[in-house]
């Protein structure tokens, strides 16, 4: 009996083992099941994150089957397109006015057409001179010159002379007999008499001979060549016998009248190779032309 008692106790001992040994078992099957599922609720979690951090990062994901970037291109590409559109609208408006314009203006189209239609008168023949040949008779050596001569104007018969001093030197004389006017002036392309001080302008004045009427003694009247000299707007002005010309107006000479231009120290003294015989003069008939 002791020993039946004895197995008793060893059985109840072994199950009690075995039974601390099962829910041991338990227990680690759980713990580990639980870890497991730990770890798989950890690794669910990560993955979530890594593709929520994903779809924050990257500008390609797509909403509705399309990507952003695209989305943005095809709105800036639609933008170009209006801008570009109007661009060209208004280019086709201004086109378009220019050529209204163009048609409503007399020299464009049939409209000259229509005013080449009406009868014009033919040009008459013209034998006037024309401007070419005015700025030819009024050219010198490419210079255009200041004075014309007058209607009037004559070669004298008497041989005027110019005797030249400075101070008390006498220069050489001129000999102003041999036309009918001569251009005094700085610039010896168009100067007759060139005038070199530099207070002289480049065509300072002219000795101009012209046929005017005058009355004898007995009342009979005739005409004769007389000189005169003009003034041609000269910076520094012309002087006979220290009396300064009014420019641009005749004034007539008589012998040993001292003639100066601008600040020029030399005198110019008008006489001719019969002042003796002063009566003696350049008598033209009326007749004469």
């Amino acid at each position: 009996m002791w020993r039946s008692g004895h197995n008793d106790s060893i059985d109840r001992k072994d199950a009690h083992k075995s039974g601390r040994r099962e829910s041991n078992n338990d227990s680690h099957r759980s713990q580990r099941d639980r870890d497991r599922n730990h770890r798989a609720s950890r690794r669910d979690h990560s993955r979530k994150d890594d593709d929520k951090r994903k779809h924050e990062r990257s500008p390609l994901r797509k909403d509705n089957g399309r990507p952003r970037h695209r989305e943005y291109n095809d709105r800036s590409g639609s933008r170009d397109r209006n801008e570009s559109g109007r661009r060209r609208d208004d280019k086709q408006k201004r086109n378009s006015e220019e050529v209204r314009a163009k048609r409503e203006s007399p020299e464009w189209g049939k409209s000259s057409v229509k005013n080449e239609s009406k009868p014009q008168e033919k040009e008459r023949p013209n034998f006037e001179l024309s401007g070419k040949l005015t700025e030819e008779v009024n050219t010198f050596n490419g210079v255009v010159i200041k004075y014309s001569e007058p209607q009037d104007a004559r070669k004298p018969k008497r041989r005027w002379r110019l005797y030249t001093f400075k101070g008390e030197k006498e220069l050489p004389t001129l000999y102003i007999h041999r036309q009918s006017a001569y251009l005094m002036g700085r610039d010896r392309k168009v100067a007759d008499i060139p005038l070199d001080h530099p207070s002289c302008s480049k065509q300072h004045a002219a000795l101009q001979y012209r046929l005017v009427s005058y009355q004898k003694e007995g009342g009979l009247e005739s005409r004769r060549i007389r000189p005169y000299l003009i003034d041609l707007d000269s910076a520094n002005g012309t002087f006979v016998n220290n009396v300064k010309l009014e420019p641009r107006r005749y004034h007539e000479l008589l012998e040993r009248d001292v003639i100066r231009f601008g600040f020029s120290s030399r005198e110019y003294v008008l006489l001719h190779e019969q002042s003796k015989d002063d009566d003696l003069d350049d008598d033209v008939p009326l007749t004469a032309g």
